[in-house]
């Protein structure tokens, strides 16, 4: 039975980080979908328009990892308001096998966190403070709480044991 982990938060909150560290520990086969690559890269839209074309394409890709791949991970921003229907929809598709985190890091983090990523000059303060969302947890999907005093050891190891993976 395939597995989908949920990974969600504010920009520059680490959910990227964490996604790839995760898809390397669990190992070949574990299906990665960003959301931003979605958008951004493989539809080229920018800001939120399109969003049901985003929403289906990541319908699909999903499906296809749990048809496909033991473990399914799925990042990105992901506001409730914009995505809770793809996830709970895709919550039933797993058959509620799902595990959601939500990275609940200060807006003062998050800035000093991006100014060390690569897209760090493609957009700003003003930017991710327009975008950004206080505690902006799901309603139907239980989600555990991840905070910037977790090193990324120490959340990777922790989604690997609910997973029912060995550290």
């Amino acid at each position: 039975m395939s597995k989908l982990i949920i990974l969600r938060g504010n920009s520059g909150s680490g959910k990227t980080t964490i996604a790839k560290a995760l898809q390397k520990k669990i190992g070949y086969g574990t299906m990665l979908i960003s959301q931003d690559v979605v958008r951004r890269e493989i539809l080229y839209l920018k800001g939120s328009q399109e969003k049901p074309k985003v929403n289906d394409l990541i319908y699909t890709i999903a499906l296809y990892g749990k048809e496909n791949c033991g473990i399914v991970i799925l990042e990105g921003i992901l506001t409730s308001k914009k995505y809770e229907s793809l996830l709970n929809k895709l919550s039933l598709e797993f058959k509620n096998n799902v595990l959601a985190y939500y990275f609940d890091i200060p807006f003062e983090e998050t800035l000093k966190r991006h100014s060390q990523r690569e897209c760090a000059n493609e957009f700003g303060e003003e930017e991710m403070k327009s975008w950004w969302k206080e505690k902006d947890l799901l309603k139907d999907i239980p989600e555990q709480i991840l905070t910037m005093d977790m090193s990324q050891e120490d959340i990777v190891n922790k989604i690997c044991k609910d997973v029912g993976l060995n550290n």
